[in-house]
């Protein structure tokens, strides 16, 4: 088998010893599909070492986005440095999971996985000479009843402390689970709407962010599950209420140095800054299909419910789509660029090595980032917008995937594999949407017409 770049941590030989010390049944073995969904299968013990020298096999034509049927033999290979306890499990039947690469017959590195993506990404990034791509990402989410409505739970709106906020404990459980998980957690709040949460890992480098993003959306529904409570990171499931989303905070780094930083510059920010954040402005509407990527994102992305719509960006204008934090002294390590578009239902494996890719485009290139702009946008006409040069994302799935299919810099991000299996899935999931007849339709037209 061709090996995947290993990572520091557990090793095969640990992971191994660790199962038969402490008496763990199973091994759960998980990756994603091309749309996010966490896939999942579990081994016995006694098939580990086997499992670690050769991969175990799997039936690829049922995962989507994945091989046709005659092509359909797939390895999945697990990365040892991923093993954790899974904290929701019995502890008298312990339960182990590892994230894993997917590789072809041959043991080459598999196309069509999205994990293989985020690799792809962080190499180009390495062989530019950045060592670390650093992502904090903060993932929003609703609670409600169950998972038949919108029933919510509470009243309570932005960091609310009160009995308003009946989901306090529930919140403090999520934190010691991702504990569990070897997930730190910065900090955990109630959000703007009701009954809605935020709670925000520590930043990570790019890959262990993906795999912690992943991670960390199954351990939400599963101890929400336990509460007796649904979590859902769809991005607007309330109508006239703040939808989810999942701002992105990111820098590079060579070595132990932030290479966004730079200590001459009247916003502190370097030229390799500079050009990154200019090349995820420059490509935004490309990316969209991705980081917004349903039919429902488009319903969170409206003017007047603090998503980010204009391509701008700015230091305290939490309007704009970049946002750069106000520098510290003695913080050169913390100046990041916060992309507040994304919504938590996306791939976080493609979306991140796609944002990556274009910073990367627009620091290979040279792209120049224009004046930040400070002004509520939400405030201009749409002709004062565009007087400052400011665009807007697409007001549709079907605008967004349309500017993706035409994109150089998303097909080199996600390979002539998924490219196009992408694009083809959303434009089914568009055409699906647009024959739906709706309640809203019916109310409007039927009696007027």
């Amino acid at each position: 088998m061709a090996a995947v770049e290993e990572r520091k941590g557990l090793d095969a030989r640990d992971v191994i010893a660790r199962v038969q010390e402490e008496n763990i049944e199973f091994v759960r073995f998980w990756f994603t599909d091309i749309l996010g969904q966490l896939k999942s299968f579990a081994i016995g013990r006694e098939e580990l070492e086997e499992a670690f020298e050769q991969g175990m096999g799997f039936d690829g034509s049922s995962i989507t986005g994945f091989n046709r049927i005659e092509e359909s033999d797939m390895i999945a290979m697990p990365d040892p440095a991923t093993f954790k306890l899974l904290p929701w499990r019995s502890r008298e039947h312990k339960v182990g999971r590892v994230f894993c690469d997917i590789l072809t017959p041959e043991g080459e590195p598999y196309q069509g996985d999205p994990r293989f993506v985020m690799r792809r990404a962080l190499a180009r990034a390495k062989d530019m000479g950045f060592d670390h791509y650093y992502l904090g990402p903060e993932l929003e989410f609703f609670l409600f009843k169950n998972d038949q409505g919108t029933e919510i739970l509470d009243r309570g709106g932005y960091f609310d402390l009160t009995t308003l906020d009946v989901a306090s404990d529930f919140r403090r459980d999520v934190v010691f689970t991702l504990r569990e998980l070897g997930i730190p957690v910065e900090y955990t709040h109630h959000e703007v709407g009701p009954s809605q949460h935020e709670i925000d890992m520590r930043y990570a480098d790019g890959l262990d962010m993906a795999d912690n993003t992943m991670t960390y959306r199954i351990a939400v529904k599963e101890v929400a599950t336990e509460h007796g409570y649904y979590a859902t990171f769809m991005p607007k499931p309330l109508f006239g209420e703040n939808g989810s989303g999942m701002h992105t905070h990111q820098s590079l780094f060579q070595g132990d140095r932030n290479a966004f930083f730079d200590a001459d510059d009247k916003y502190f920010l370097s030229d390799v800054a500079k050009s990154f954040i200019a090349g995820q402005l420059h490509h935004a509407r490309e990316l969209a299909a991705l980081f917004a990527p349903s039919v429902n994102s488009y319903k969170r992305l409206v003017p007047g419910y603090e998503a980010p719509v204009y391509v701008a960006w700015s230091r305290r204008n939490r309007s704009a789509l970049v946002r750069v934090p106000l520098y510290h002294p003695g913080k050169e390590k913390a100046t990041r660029a916060e992309l507040r578009c994304p919504d938590p239902s996306c791939n976080p494996y493609l979306t991140f090595a796609a944002l990556l890719q274009a910073g990367l485009e627009g620091i290979e290139k040279g792209y120049e980032l224009p004046e930040p702009i400070e002004r509520n946008l939400y405030d201009l006409t749409e002709e004062e917008r565009l007087s400052l040069g400011v665009n807007h994302l697409p007001e549709t799935l079907g605008e967004a995937i349309e500017e993706m299919a035409g994109s150089e810099v998303v097909e080199k991000a996600l390979g002539k594999h998924i490219f196009p299996r992408y694009i083809d899935l959303k434009r089914e999931e568009w055409a699906q949407y647009r024959v739906q007849v709706t309640p809203w339709e019916l109310d409007r037209y039927l009696a007027v017409t």
